[in-house]
């Protein structure tokens, strides 16, 4: 049998690599980081790089960077909520999540953006839980029901309590991570078995232009410490915190990137690292930050290939849209980006469901996008040698009245080769017509209704569920808070 090649996206030659790698290095060196964190100072002092004390820049050097690197896994395993089914974020695998701390949601019926709330975080997490083509969860709404103070805990809890899938979250507050590792502690059983088996990534963002501020740097040392793996979100824009240029924002993205690994590597050596982002290509005719527009995209692909070259597990902002209700630019867009994503065999790609520059979800976009996104997987499996010979015995007595749909090797390779969407339309048009006209968002809220009426809530285990509602409670009652609203059986 002659092998699947499995097809492949190369924005950059290794002589451009090279060039970008060098760069950010000297940038680091010679320009330096500004560090925050008290704690994060103190590491690097203790490494011997140079730190500008008044000013909390850290230069740091070459050599702690390969060190460093040296130090960093190549492959993560991620686990769900079980600690039974395992993910491998590293090499050329790819799972798609939603995009995460959405703070509107779009109301399919009203055809508007509106705040969240815990019934829609509850339906949103019920939702991804079923979605097959979606491999992580995240916390992807922030609900405007609870106290902005108790945001992170209190959407990692929903999370935990109605998915089984690993997710992506992080932190907005300094003191918001204990509360919840504690409660990801509860779901393993222990910190070391939590350790062993992460269930979550922590989303780490950079400041642009070249820093690290005092609440992402302390999410970085904190999940170092406890083997969570941290994600690296570098947010350039181009020609407005970041060089206007595609590669002079790589050059800055590498910086910043290779910095909070750095930071992570001095916290715990061979802690997990992922080497993500959301740069954009900023549209300064309207002072937007595009997640659609292709210059955005090859930034993604770009940066993946460059910490492919340094082997490191990759993540990008991709699959997502700027549209602000479903239409044809929210399926140009996501499409584009699942397929770009996908090609360039980016590991952890957060997008799916998400609208309006990652700041609105849609229940509806993201059962479109799981579609979308098994599509991609489709793409990357390739074309492949199915039998030997490949088609020439098939031939054998061919005449005007061979019907391929009779033969066995049809029946037996139709359902492997081909993919069957649910919701793209592929009737007639008489038929289109004869069930009604429906538009792809019609048909994406009546799927919503049929996943959310057919799924029962993947719940956890009542006693978990004690522990994890204590958890909040506590964390609600420290910081003021009486009461959080019921949730929905």
């Amino acid at each position: 049998m002659i092998p699947t090649k499995r097809p492949k996206l190369d924005l950059l030659s290794e002589e451009f690599i090279e060039k970008i790698l060098q760069e950010a290095l000297i940038v680091l060196e010679k320009t330096g980081i500004f560090i925050e964190n008290k704690e994060a100072l103190d590491l690097f002092s203790d490494a011997g790089m140079k730190i500008d004390e008044k000013t909390q820049r850290v230069f740091v050097s070459p050599d702690l960077v390969e060190h460093s690197l040296s130090s960093t896994p190549s492959v993560i395993s991620l686990f769900d909520r079980t600690g039974e089914e395992e993910f491998i974020v590293g090499n050329d695998e790819v799972h798609f999540d939603p995009g995460s701390a959405a703070v509107a949601i779009l109301d399919h019926k009203t055809q508007k953006q509106r705040k969240p709330v815990t019934k829609d975080l509850v339906e949103f997490v019920r939702l991804t839980d079923c979605l097959e083509n979606i491999h992580f969860q995240s916390t992807g709404l922030v609900s405007g029901d609870v106290p902005e103070i108790l945001s992170d805990s209190y959407r990692l809890y929903i999370g935990l309590l109605y998915s089984s899938k690993p997710v992506i979250t992080g932190t907005f507050r300094v003191k918001g991570f204990q509360p919840m590792y504690d409660m990801l502690v509860a779901i393993r059983g222990s910190q070391q078995a939590l350790s062993e088996k992460p269930l979550a990534i922590f989303d780490a963002c950079p400041s642009p232009p070249l820093k690290w501020s005092n609440l992402t740097t302390q999410s970085l040392i904190d999940c170092a410490r406890a083997g969570i793996p941290s994600e690296l979100i570098s947010m350039g824009l181009t020609g407005a915190t970041s060089p206007v240029t595609l590669g002079g924002t790589l050059v800055q993205h590498v910086a910043e990137n290779l910095c909070g690994l750095v930071i992570c590597q001095l916290a715990n050596k061979g802690a997990p690292v992922i080497f993500g982002g959301s740069p954009s290509s900023f549209d300064m005719r309207k002072g937007t930050t595009p997640m659609g527009a292709i210059e955005t995209m090859m930034i993604d692909s770009a940066y993946a290939q460059i910490a492919k070259h340094l082997n490191l597990p990759t993540h990008a902002y991709m699959g997502l849209s700027d549209a602000k209700i479903i239409d044809g630019q929210a399926g140009l867009e996501t499409g584009i980006g699942a397929v770009l994503a996908a090609l360039s065999g980016i590991n952890v790609v957060s997008g799916p469901g998400m609208l309006n520059f990652e700041s609105c979800q849609s229940l509806e976009k993201l059962v479109m996008d799981n579609e979308i996104c098994g599509m991609a997987y489709r793409l990357i499996q390739g074309v492949s040698q199915r039998e030997s010979p490949l088609a020439k015995d098939l031939f054998e007595g061919f005449s005007q009245q061979t019907e391929f749909l009779t033969l066995d090797h049809t029946r037996k390779w139709y359902r492997q080769e081909h993919t069957y969407p649910k919701l793209i339309d592929r009737d007639t048009y008489d038929s289109w017509v004869s069930l009604g006209k429906k538009s792809l968002a019609e048909r994406a809220s009546e799927e919503v209704k049929k996943r959310l009426g057919e799924n029962l809530p993947n719940m956890l285990d009542q006693s978990q569920r004690q522990d994890l509602k204590q958890i909040v409670f506590t964390d609600a009652k420290a910081n003021g808070i009486s009461e959080l609203p019921e949730l929905p059986d």
